[in-house]
């Protein structure tokens, strides 16, 4: 089962204004469906040790604004529908003026003609050990080389972030389509995939904020179709308030909207009925707005925190004293590195 795309349209169809930043990212997520036989015949369970998932699972890939984290695309799906075949899908969202970024599981040559194909340029990480054959190296250390019969720049930094634990130093490596190192630099690229994380946040907001860490309800598969499509215009409609609020502020950044203060000042007014009937005059900002504008969110700091698994099949992985779930302020450093 997958979102229907043109109701799907013609919902966000007052929200287009939102789609018009120019980095946009994709990745999927789980959720975890409601135990019956129903769901079961549709969404299988994630196999693994001792019988596997507790629950049915699906899969949910969204193709996301990084400015405002709006939704442009979603689709839903069995967890046998791998997250590439999903992207798939997505790539129909895609128009030239936008850049895509996207992890390393998204750097198939198929795919990456597939998308390409749509006129959108690329950012997309690369696994360092995979071979590609040098044609062409810029003075800014990138390089060039050709992937299923493309030309791709290849950009390669060494990343070191230190923290008052110590310091740490990665290599990346980004396969790009932006293939001009003037117009393009090198380190802006390098910078401006760490948005990428953005999508993570969006996630965040879907199954802990509006969710509240709980199990999709619905019983059936086709309750599932219309849950999933509720939560998805749910969230879009209040990012669609948090940008109405920033907008009204020259120079504020999206960032500084508070998801939370959005969703409890959202249910105060279906609590208390409130603002139901409008006025004539149309207030973009509202009672929502208002909220938001009132308790912005400090200015982002650079931070950084291990991926780790956020629920352990084992209780016993999920503890321990040797386990940090602690966020620290960083700095970082970035080096071109050539072949």
């Amino acid at each position: 089962m997958n979102v229907d795309h043109q109701s799907w349209s013609r919902v966000y169809s007052s929200t287009q204004r939102l789609i018009t930043y120019t980095n946009h990212l994709t990745r999927p997520t789980h959720l975890t469906v409601a135990d019956s036989t129903a769901n079961t015949g549709c969404y299988p369970r994630k196999r693994g040790n001792h019988g596997g998932s507790a629950y049915p699972i699906l899969r949910l890939s969204a193709l996301l604004s990084c400015g405002t984290r709006s939704i442009l695309d979603a689709v839903f799906d069995p967890i046998s529908v791998g997250e590439l075949d999903q992207a798939r899908r997505l790539a129909r969202n895609l128009h030239p003026g936008m850049l895509l970024l996207a992890d390393r599981n998204y750097a198939a040559a198929d795919l990456l003609n597939t998308l390409a194909a749509t006129g959108a340029d690329l950012l997309i990480r690369c696994k360092n050990g995979r071979k590609l054959p040098l044609l062409h190296r810029h003075r800014d250390g990138t390089w060039q080389t050709v992937l299923a019969g493309r030309r791709l720049r290849v950009v390669e930094a060494r990343i070191t972030i230190t923290t008052t634990t110590g310091t740490r130093t990665s290599d990346y490596r980004l396969l790009t389509t932006l293939l001009d190192p003037h117009t393009h630099p090198a380190a802006q690229l390098i910078t401006l995939y760490h948005q990428r994380w953005e999508i993570e946040t969006a996630y965040l907001e879907l199954k802990s904020s509006i969710l509240g860490g709980r199990v999709l309800r619905a019983r059936t598969p086709q309750g599932i179709d219309q849950e999933i499509h509720a939560l998805l215009i749910t969230y879009q409609l209040l990012r669609t308030a948090m940008v109405d609020a920033t907008d009204s502020r020259p120079d504020l950044d999206p960032d500084r909207a508070s998801f939370t203060t959005a969703l409890n000042t959202a249910r105060e007014q279906l609590v208390h009925t409130a603002g139901v009937i409008t006025d004539t005059v149309i207030d973009l900002i509202g009672a929502i707005g208002t909220a938001i504008l009132a308790n912005l969110l400090p200015d982002r700091r650079i931070r950084i925190k291990t991926r780790m698994i956020k629920r352990s099949n084992s209780k016993y992985q999920a503890r321990g004293p040797n386990i940090d779930r602690r966020s620290y302020q960083a700095t970082t450093s970035i080096n071109i590195i050539s072949p």
